[in-house]
C-alpha cells in the first residue's frame, strides 16, 4: 500500500497562465527518471524508470501517459514488464485516478474506487490539500478489503533538494496515511519534495513511531 501519491481541480481564471514547467509532474516526451528505492538503512534494494511515452494538450490542461519499469540493484530490467500508465492535468492540477495503480490483468481480482489524488500547481507553504478515501479489494476466493485515508497533506516550505540526479528547488508536503484491513489498523506518514517540470524528487516514510521505513530519490533525469 506504499506510496501513491498526488493532484487537480482549479478554476480557469485563475489558472489561465498555467505552462507545463509549473506542474508538479514532468511533461516532456520521451524523458526518463530513474529513482532508488532505499530501505530504513539507506540502502539501495532496487531501481524504478519512469518514461514519458505521449503528452496530449498543452499548458495547464494535458493528459500524459507514461511507462513505470522495476530495474534491480545494477540498473537492469528486474524483468520485461512496463506498466503504462496515464494521469490527466486539468487547469493545472495533476490528477491520479487510483484505480490506474490496479496491476495489468488484474480485471476481476483487484478492485480500486474512492477518490483521486489531487496537488495544483498553484501549491503555496501553508496550504493543505484535500483528504482522500479510497479501498482496494482483493478477490481471491475471499474478498480482502483494504480501507486507506490520506489525511494532513499539507505544504510545509519550498526548499532546495540535493539529490544524486542534482539539485531542485521543492516543495515540501507532507501526508499521512491511515490503513485498514482485515480489522487491523496502521499508521504511516510520509515526507515528500516535488519539483515543478519533474514531480517527486524525494520521499521517506515513517511509521506511526516516527522511524523511517524507507525512501525514494531520483537519481537519473534523462532527456
Amino acid at each position: 500500500m506504499k506510496k501513491l501519491l498526488i493532484i487537480i481541480v482549479s478554476v480557469i481564471m485563475t489558472t489561465g497562465g498555467v505552462t507545463a514547467q509549473n506542474i508538479f509532474f514532468p511533461t516532456k516526451q520521451g524523458l526518463s527518471l530513474v529513482y532508488a528505492n532505499l530501505g530504513a538503512n539507506g540502502k539501495v534494494s532496487s531501481y524504478t524508470r519512469q518514461t514519458i511515452r505521449q503528452v496530449n494538450g498543452s499548458g495547464g490542461n494535458m493528459s500524459i501517459t507514461y511507462v513505470s519499469q522495476v530495474l534491480d540493484k545494477n540498473r537492469k530490467p528486474a524483468n520485461d514488464l512496463e506498466v503504462p500508465l496515464t494521469i490527466n492535468v486539468t487547469n493545472g492540477v495533476v490528477e491520479w485516478d487510483m484505480k490506474i495503480f490496479a496491476t495489468p490483468g488484474t480485471d476481476g481480482i483487484i478492485e480500486i474506487e474512492g477518490d483521486k489524488l489531487r496537488i495544483p500547481s498553484s501549491l503555496s507553504p501553508g496550504d493543505k490539500l484535500d483528504d482522500v478515501q479510497f479501498t482496494m479489494t482483493l478477490n481471491m476466493g475471499i474478498r480482502i478489503r483494504t480501507e486507506i485515508s490520506l489525511t494532513e497533506q499539507e505544504c510545509l516550505a519550498i526548499e532546495d533538494v540535493t539529490v544524486p540526479a542534482g539539485t531542485f528547488k521543492c516543495h515540501k508536503v507532507t501526508q499521512t496515511s491511515t490503513t485498514t484491513v482485515m480489522r487491523r489498523t496502521t499508521t504511516a506518514k510520509t515526507v515528500s519534495w516535488y519539483a515543478p517540470g519533474i514531480g517527486t524528487v524525494k520521499s521517506e516514510n515513517y511509521n506511526d513511531k516516527g522511524k523511517l521505513q524507507s525512501s525514494i530519490e531520483l537519481h537519473e533525469l534523462d532527456e
